[in-house]
Protein backbone atom coordinates (compact mmCIF):
# COMPACT_ATOMS: atom_id res chain seq x y z
CA UNK A 1 0.00 0.00 0.00
CA UNK A 2 3.16 2.37 0.92
CA UNK A 3 4.35 1.79 -2.44
CA UNK A 4 0.90 2.37 -3.86
CA UNK A 5 1.08 5.57 -2.25
CA UNK A 6 3.93 6.62 -3.65
CA UNK A 7 3.84 5.64 -6.89
CA UNK A 8 -0.13 6.63 -7.53
CA UNK A 9 -0.57 9.40 -10.13
CA UNK A 10 -1.73 12.10 -8.26
CA UNK A 11 -2.79 15.98 -8.02
CA UNK A 12 -2.55 18.78 -5.11
CA UNK A 13 -4.76 21.35 -4.59
CA UNK A 14 -4.25 23.05 -1.82
CA UNK A 15 -0.16 24.23 -1.26
CA UNK A 16 0.94 27.52 -0.44
CA UNK A 17 3.82 28.27 -2.19
CA UNK A 18 5.50 30.21 0.55
CA UNK A 19 4.73 27.31 3.27
CA UNK A 20 7.14 25.20 1.02
CA UNK A 21 10.15 27.22 2.32
CA UNK A 22 12.34 24.61 3.72
CA UNK A 23 15.32 25.86 5.98
CA UNK A 24 18.09 25.01 3.87
CA UNK A 25 16.68 27.38 1.36
CA UNK A 26 15.09 30.20 3.52
CA UNK A 27 18.94 30.08 4.79
CA UNK A 28 20.77 30.61 1.58
CA UNK A 29 18.24 33.19 0.92
CA UNK A 30 18.64 35.19 3.64
CA UNK A 31 22.56 34.55 3.21
CA UNK A 32 22.12 35.83 -0.91
CA UNK A 33 19.96 38.44 0.27
CA UNK A 34 21.66 39.73 3.71
CA UNK A 35 18.67 39.12 5.49
CA UNK A 36 18.68 38.25 9.23
CA UNK A 37 16.54 35.60 10.39
CA UNK A 38 16.14 35.02 14.11
CA UNK A 39 17.65 31.39 13.82
CA UNK A 40 21.60 30.54 13.64
CA UNK A 41 20.78 27.08 12.57
CA UNK A 42 18.82 24.51 10.38
CA UNK A 43 17.99 22.51 13.72
CA UNK A 44 17.22 25.66 15.75
CA UNK A 45 14.26 26.58 12.46
CA UNK A 46 12.98 22.70 13.31
CA UNK A 47 12.97 23.19 16.34
CA UNK A 48 10.77 26.29 16.41
CA UNK A 49 8.29 24.00 13.97
CA UNK A 50 6.08 23.48 17.08
CA UNK A 51 2.71 25.05 16.86
CA UNK A 52 -0.01 25.33 19.40
CA UNK A 53 -2.68 26.57 17.06
CA UNK A 54 -2.78 28.30 13.63
CA UNK A 55 -1.49 31.69 14.79
CA UNK A 56 1.46 30.16 16.34
CA UNK A 57 2.27 28.84 12.99
CA UNK A 58 1.56 32.19 10.98
CA UNK A 59 3.87 34.03 12.65
CA UNK A 60 6.83 32.23 12.02
CA UNK A 61 5.32 31.72 8.36
CA UNK A 62 5.65 35.44 7.76
CA UNK A 63 9.03 35.30 9.72
CA UNK A 64 9.97 32.95 7.24
CA UNK A 65 8.54 34.54 4.35
CA UNK A 66 10.73 38.08 4.79
CA UNK A 67 13.88 36.11 2.80
CA UNK A 68 11.73 36.45 -0.41
CA UNK A 69 12.56 39.58 -2.11
CA UNK A 70 14.00 38.88 -5.95
CA UNK A 71 12.08 37.15 -8.80
CA UNK A 72 14.64 34.53 -8.82
CA UNK A 73 14.09 34.09 -5.31
CA UNK A 74 10.47 33.05 -6.06
CA UNK A 75 11.40 30.60 -8.75
CA UNK A 76 13.97 29.09 -6.77
CA UNK A 77 11.31 28.45 -3.73
CA UNK A 78 8.36 26.95 -6.88
CA UNK A 79 11.03 24.84 -8.47
CA UNK A 80 12.49 23.23 -5.37
CA UNK A 81 8.43 22.52 -4.47
CA UNK A 82 8.23 21.02 -8.28
CA UNK A 83 11.18 18.28 -7.25
CA UNK A 84 9.16 17.58 -4.61
CA UNK A 85 6.24 16.97 -7.13
CA UNK A 86 8.39 14.86 -9.06
CA UNK A 87 9.46 12.85 -6.15
CA UNK A 88 5.64 12.54 -4.93
CA UNK A 89 4.16 11.71 -8.34
CA UNK A 90 2.06 14.71 -8.38
CA UNK A 91 1.34 15.57 -12.32
CA UNK A 92 -1.18 18.18 -11.61
CA UNK A 93 -0.83 21.05 -8.89
CA UNK A 94 -2.56 24.01 -8.11
CA UNK A 95 -0.39 26.44 -6.03
CA UNK A 96 -1.56 29.48 -3.89
CA UNK A 97 0.00 32.14 -3.19
CA UNK A 98 0.15 35.90 -0.94
CA UNK A 99 0.76 38.38 -2.52
CA UNK A 100 -0.07 40.89 0.58
CA UNK A 101 2.30 38.92 2.64
CA UNK A 102 5.24 40.21 0.00
CA UNK A 103 3.79 43.30 -1.28
CA UNK A 104 3.92 44.92 2.10
CA UNK A 105 7.46 44.33 2.70
CA UNK A 106 7.92 46.63 -0.47
CA UNK A 107 8.18 43.64 -3.10
CA UNK A 108 6.56 44.63 -6.88
CA UNK A 109 3.31 42.26 -7.82
CA UNK A 110 5.21 41.05 -11.03
CA UNK A 111 8.25 40.09 -9.62
CA UNK A 112 6.20 37.62 -7.05
CA UNK A 113 3.76 36.60 -10.06
CA UNK A 114 6.72 36.28 -12.97
CA UNK A 115 9.23 34.03 -10.57
CA UNK A 116 6.43 31.52 -9.83
CA UNK A 117 4.79 31.41 -13.02
CA UNK A 118 7.96 31.22 -15.15
CA UNK A 119 8.90 27.90 -12.91
CA UNK A 120 5.87 26.16 -13.23
CA UNK A 121 6.26 26.91 -17.19
CA UNK A 122 9.42 25.50 -16.97
CA UNK A 123 8.15 22.21 -15.08
CA UNK A 124 6.17 21.84 -17.61
CA UNK A 125 8.49 21.71 -20.23
CA UNK A 126 10.71 19.79 -18.01
CA UNK A 127 8.86 17.20 -16.11
CA UNK A 128 4.79 17.50 -18.04
CA UNK A 129 3.93 18.95 -14.52
CA UNK A 130 0.78 21.18 -15.21
CA UNK A 131 -0.34 23.99 -13.04
CA UNK A 132 -2.65 26.72 -12.07
CA UNK A 133 -2.10 29.41 -9.65
CA UNK A 134 -4.46 30.64 -7.09
CA UNK A 135 -4.33 33.99 -5.42
CA UNK A 136 -4.93 34.00 -1.95
CA UNK A 137 -6.35 37.06 0.56
CA UNK A 138 -5.03 37.55 3.70
CA UNK A 139 -8.13 37.70 5.76
CA UNK A 140 -6.34 39.27 9.05
CA UNK A 141 -5.99 41.92 6.64
CA UNK A 142 -9.23 44.91 5.45
CA UNK A 143 -11.06 44.10 2.35
CA UNK A 144 -10.12 47.77 1.26
CA UNK A 145 -6.68 46.12 1.13
CA UNK A 146 -7.54 42.86 -0.59
CA UNK A 147 -9.48 45.63 -3.30
CA UNK A 148 -6.34 47.20 -4.07
CA UNK A 149 -3.86 43.67 -4.43
CA UNK A 150 -7.09 42.27 -7.00
CA UNK A 151 -6.64 45.51 -9.04
CA UNK A 152 -3.16 44.86 -9.17
CA UNK A 153 -3.37 41.35 -9.78
CA UNK A 154 -5.69 42.17 -13.01
CA UNK A 155 -2.70 42.57 -15.51
CA UNK A 156 -1.53 39.30 -14.85
CA UNK A 157 -5.36 37.37 -15.63
CA UNK A 158 -3.52 34.97 -17.94
CA UNK A 159 -1.59 33.60 -15.15
CA UNK A 160 -4.30 33.50 -12.12
CA UNK A 161 -6.82 31.03 -12.20
CA UNK A 162 -8.53 31.37 -8.88
CA UNK A 163 -9.23 33.91 -5.84
CA UNK A 164 -8.80 32.30 -2.39
CA UNK A 165 -8.97 33.46 1.04
CA UNK A 166 -6.23 32.62 4.03
CA UNK A 167 -3.93 33.22 7.13
CA UNK A 168 -6.03 34.13 10.94
CA UNK A 169 -9.38 32.45 10.45
CA UNK A 170 -10.92 33.11 13.37
CA UNK A 171 -12.53 36.27 13.68
CA UNK A 172 -12.07 37.14 10.36
CA UNK A 173 -15.75 35.58 8.76
CA UNK A 174 -15.23 35.04 4.47
CA UNK A 175 -18.53 37.63 4.71
CA UNK A 176 -15.81 40.35 5.56
CA UNK A 177 -14.41 39.44 1.93
CA UNK A 178 -18.06 39.71 0.12
CA UNK A 179 -17.43 42.32 -1.87
CA UNK A 180 -14.00 41.52 -3.54
CA UNK A 181 -14.99 37.83 -4.15
CA UNK A 182 -18.15 39.26 -6.45
CA UNK A 183 -15.65 41.05 -8.17
CA UNK A 184 -13.55 38.19 -8.72
CA UNK A 185 -16.31 35.99 -9.81
CA UNK A 186 -17.36 38.86 -12.27
CA UNK A 187 -13.60 38.57 -13.90
CA UNK A 188 -14.31 34.77 -14.19
CA UNK A 189 -11.87 33.59 -11.67
CA UNK A 190 -12.35 30.45 -9.63
CA UNK A 191 -13.65 30.72 -6.49
CA UNK A 192 -11.93 29.16 -3.28
CA UNK A 193 -12.14 29.76 0.45
CA UNK A 194 -10.31 28.33 3.77
CA UNK A 195 -13.21 27.53 5.85
CA UNK A 196 -14.05 25.33 8.85
CA UNK A 197 -10.26 24.55 10.01
CA UNK A 198 -10.21 26.47 13.51
CA UNK A 199 -13.76 28.45 13.09
CA UNK A 200 -16.85 26.37 13.25
CA UNK A 201 -19.00 25.43 10.08
CA UNK A 202 -20.72 28.65 9.66
CA UNK A 203 -17.58 29.50 8.24
CA UNK A 204 -18.31 27.08 5.56
CA UNK A 205 -21.96 28.59 5.11
CA UNK A 206 -21.04 31.79 4.27
CA UNK A 207 -17.79 30.79 1.95
CA UNK A 208 -21.03 28.87 0.30
CA UNK A 209 -23.38 31.53 0.42
CA UNK A 210 -22.49 34.84 0.67
CA UNK A 211 -19.01 34.05 -1.44
CA UNK A 212 -19.75 31.79 -4.24
CA UNK A 213 -16.91 29.45 -3.97
CA UNK A 214 -16.28 26.10 -5.80
CA UNK A 215 -13.91 24.53 -3.24
CA UNK A 216 -13.91 24.81 0.42
CA UNK A 217 -10.05 24.62 1.97
CA UNK A 218 -10.08 22.54 5.01
CA UNK A 219 -13.62 21.88 5.86
CA UNK A 220 -13.18 19.15 8.75
CA UNK A 221 -15.69 21.18 11.20
CA UNK A 222 -18.73 19.88 8.46
CA UNK A 223 -18.80 17.04 10.28
CA UNK A 224 -20.68 19.09 13.43
CA UNK A 225 -23.66 19.95 10.76
CA UNK A 226 -25.78 17.10 9.57
CA UNK A 227 -27.76 19.70 7.27
CA UNK A 228 -24.31 21.11 5.89
CA UNK A 229 -22.91 17.28 5.53
CA UNK A 230 -25.92 16.36 3.58
CA UNK A 231 -25.84 19.22 1.27
CA UNK A 232 -21.65 18.90 0.31
CA UNK A 233 -22.55 15.48 -0.63
CA UNK A 234 -25.38 16.18 -2.72
CA UNK A 235 -23.41 19.14 -4.31
CA UNK A 236 -20.04 17.29 -4.26
CA UNK A 237 -18.35 20.53 -3.29
CA UNK A 238 -14.74 19.56 -2.58
CA UNK A 239 -13.09 19.81 0.00
CA UNK A 240 -9.46 20.00 0.35
CA UNK A 241 -8.33 18.51 3.53
CA UNK A 242 -4.67 18.98 4.85
CA UNK A 243 -4.17 16.22 8.02
CA UNK A 244 -0.64 16.70 8.38
CA UNK A 245 -1.64 20.42 8.79
CA UNK A 246 -4.46 19.44 11.06
CA UNK A 247 -2.61 17.30 13.79
CA UNK A 248 0.47 19.85 14.01
CA UNK A 249 -1.94 22.91 14.40
CA UNK A 250 -3.90 20.65 16.74
CA UNK A 251 -7.37 21.00 15.22
CA UNK A 252 -7.29 17.56 15.91
CA UNK A 253 -4.66 16.08 18.85
CA UNK A 254 -4.30 13.30 16.57
CA UNK A 255 -4.48 10.82 13.40
CA UNK A 256 -6.61 8.58 15.45
CA UNK A 257 -8.96 11.89 15.81
CA UNK A 258 -9.32 13.03 11.96
CA UNK A 259 -12.11 12.62 11.10
CA UNK A 260 -11.05 12.23 7.12
CA UNK A 261 -12.70 8.72 6.56
CA UNK A 262 -15.69 9.53 8.01
CA UNK A 263 -16.20 12.36 5.68
CA UNK A 264 -15.34 10.21 2.74
CA UNK A 265 -17.47 6.82 3.94
CA UNK A 266 -20.51 9.97 4.21
CA UNK A 267 -20.11 10.31 0.30
CA UNK A 268 -18.17 13.40 0.68
CA UNK A 269 -15.86 14.80 -2.23
CA UNK A 270 -12.90 14.82 -0.19
CA UNK A 271 -8.79 15.24 -1.28
CA UNK A 272 -5.80 15.12 0.44
CA UNK A 273 -3.29 17.95 0.46
CA UNK A 274 0.13 19.03 2.05
CA UNK A 275 -1.07 22.65 2.91
CA UNK A 276 2.73 24.40 4.29
CA UNK A 277 4.78 20.99 4.07
CA UNK A 278 7.81 22.22 5.55
CA UNK A 279 6.53 23.28 8.27
CA UNK A 280 4.04 20.49 8.70
CA UNK A 281 6.53 17.66 8.19
CA UNK A 282 5.78 16.32 5.07
CA UNK A 283 4.48 16.05 0.99
CA UNK A 284 1.71 14.96 -0.17
CA UNK A 285 2.76 10.58 -0.03
CA UNK A 286 3.50 11.64 4.04
CA UNK A 287 0.15 12.66 4.13
CA UNK A 288 -1.56 9.47 2.47
CA UNK A 289 1.35 7.41 4.26
CA UNK A 290 0.09 8.84 7.80
CA UNK A 291 -3.72 8.55 7.05
CA UNK A 292 -3.18 5.04 5.97
CA UNK A 293 -1.08 4.04 8.58
CA UNK A 294 -3.60 5.28 11.76
CA UNK A 295 -6.68 4.87 9.99
CA UNK A 296 -8.22 2.59 8.74
CA UNK A 297 -7.75 3.63 4.98
CA UNK A 298 -8.48 1.06 2.12
CA UNK A 299 -6.64 1.10 -1.45
CA UNK A 300 -10.10 1.74 -2.71
CA UNK A 301 -9.92 4.84 -0.57
CA UNK A 302 -7.29 6.06 -1.60
CA UNK A 303 -7.92 5.07 -5.29
CA UNK A 304 -11.16 7.45 -4.44
CA UNK A 305 -9.08 10.41 -2.94
CA UNK A 306 -6.68 10.73 -6.08
CA UNK A 307 -9.68 10.07 -8.16
CA UNK A 308 -11.06 13.18 -6.08
CA UNK A 309 -8.37 15.53 -6.45
CA UNK A 310 -8.12 15.31 -10.59
CA UNK A 311 -12.13 15.81 -10.50
CA UNK A 312 -11.66 18.50 -8.14
CA UNK A 313 -9.40 20.61 -10.05
CA UNK A 314 -9.78 23.24 -12.24
CA UNK A 315 -8.41 22.01 -15.52
CA UNK A 316 -10.09 21.18 -18.72
CA UNK A 317 -11.86 17.99 -19.12
CA UNK A 318 -9.93 17.14 -21.91
CA UNK A 319 -6.75 17.16 -19.74
CA UNK A 320 -9.15 15.77 -16.86
CA UNK A 321 -10.07 12.52 -18.88
CA UNK A 322 -6.42 12.11 -20.18
CA UNK A 323 -4.88 12.00 -16.37
CA UNK A 324 -8.01 9.69 -15.03
CA UNK A 325 -6.70 7.41 -17.92
CA UNK A 326 -3.43 7.62 -17.16
CA UNK A 327 -4.63 6.89 -13.40
CA UNK A 328 -6.74 3.81 -14.69
CA UNK A 329 -3.58 2.62 -16.69
CA UNK A 330 -1.80 2.48 -13.56
CA UNK A 331 -4.16 0.60 -11.74
CA UNK A 332 -4.63 -1.65 -14.01
CA UNK A 333 -0.69 -2.49 -14.06
CA UNK A 334 -0.64 -2.94 -9.82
Amino acid sequence: MIELIKKIPKAELHLHIEGSLEPELMFELAKRNNIKIPYTSIEEVKAAYDFTNLQSFLDIYYAGANVLLHKKDFYDLTWAYILKCVENNIIHTEIFFDPQTHTLRGVSFDTIILGISEALEDAKKKFGITSNIIMCFLRHLSQEEALKTFEESLSFKDKIIGIGLDSSELGHPPSKFKEVFKKAKDEGFKLVAHAGEEADYSYIYEALDLLDIQRIDHGVQAVHSKELMERLKKEQTPLTICPNSNIELKVFENYKQHNVKQLLDYGLNVTINSDDPAYFKGYLNDNFINLYEHIDLTKEDIVKLVRNSFNSSFISDELKNKYLKKLDTFLKNK
